[in-house]
């Protein structure tokens, strides 16, 4: 299996909505976004996967050692070999890929953020950062791209969050803000014992809100120059903000159950965003 491959079964196995833009793109930026990808699957999975954090300190910390290895020419994992050609052509820097570890470092170490401004720190690790990239290997011009890229990771992280209340409560860990909890009168305990409230429905309304506000503040700042070249960011748009639509729409259940798109449903989006140049994504997500 060549590193390429490796990759690709990396992402298509994981089911992820980010998997459905890759497929719209020219062969080689299709293989550099597949290896970041892959990348962000495989720091992330320690996390996910190893009950002992020392044990995920030390995999986080070996991770590490394969970036500096990527940058002086000699990756070892498929993953990085696959990575390698990519990075001076896109513009990869090796900051980028230490914050990407530094974010799931940051999972290891706080189970609660007390505020919105720690949490966007850490969904700027977990998923901004991951913009900026995916923008260069896109193909960003401007710099008014990467701050679209830098909010549209942000709001893509928070309907992750949104999403996933439930499954993190059962792991122990609220990444909804203290301050938020407070504000709203729910308390930590009742997340983590699943109770489906009035003022639970009033937070997630409040952060689902939020979330929009970071779509709407991402198509914004998106040059109409570089629409086109971004469709595979405004692809995930698409899918993700309609996965924000559904939620509400639910009620915002999401301590019992994990609400998900079908496979169809998110290829229609994503090809709707492409073959209509991103528009009408572009168009809905700004109101």
């Amino acid at each position: 299996m060549t590193p390429d491959q490796y990759c690709q079964e990396k992402a298509a196995r994981s089911g992820s909505s980010f998997y459905y833009a890759f497929l719209f793109l020219p062969p080689e930026r299709r293989r550099a976004i597949t290896a970041l990808y892959a990348f962000c699957r495989e720091v992330d999975d320690i996390v996910d996967e190893c009950t002992e954090s020392s044990v995920a300190r030390m995999k986080l910390a070996w991770w590490r050692t394969q970036v500096d290895a990527l940058y002086r020419g000699d990756a070892e994992h498929p993953v990085m070999k696959a990575l390698a050609p990519h990075i001076q052509q896109f513009g990869i820097q090796d900051r980028q890929l230490y914050a990407v570890i530094e974010g799931m470092e940051m999972d290891l170490d706080q189970l609660r953020y007390p505020t919105w401004a720690a949490l966007e720190k850490y969904c700027w690790h977990a998923a901004g950062v991951v913009g900026e990239m995916s923008a260069g290997i896109f193909g960003q011009v401007t710099p008014p791209t990467l701050e679209y890229a830098r909010k549209l990771g942000t709001a893509f992280q928070l309907t992750n969050i949104i999403r996933d209340v439930g499954d993190d409560a059962r792991r122990g860990r609220i990444y909804l803000p203290q301050e938020d909890l407070d504000r709203f009168g729910v308390k930590a305990t009742e997340i983590l014992n699943g109770v489906h409230s009035d003022n639970f429905v009033q937070l997630m309304r409040f952060q689902t809100e939020r979330a929009r506000a970071y779509y709407r503040d991402a198509m914004r700042a998106l040059p109409e120059s570089e629409r086109r070249a971004q469709r595979p960011g405004l692809m995930m748009a698409a899918i993700y903000a309609t996965l924000l639509d559904e939620i509400e729409r639910d009620g915002w259940h999401v301590l019992e159950q994990r609400i998900s798109l079908t496979p169809i449903r998110k290829f229609w989006l994503a090809w709707r965003t492409w073959v209509g140049g991103g528009k009408w994504v572009v168009r809905r997500l700004s109101r």
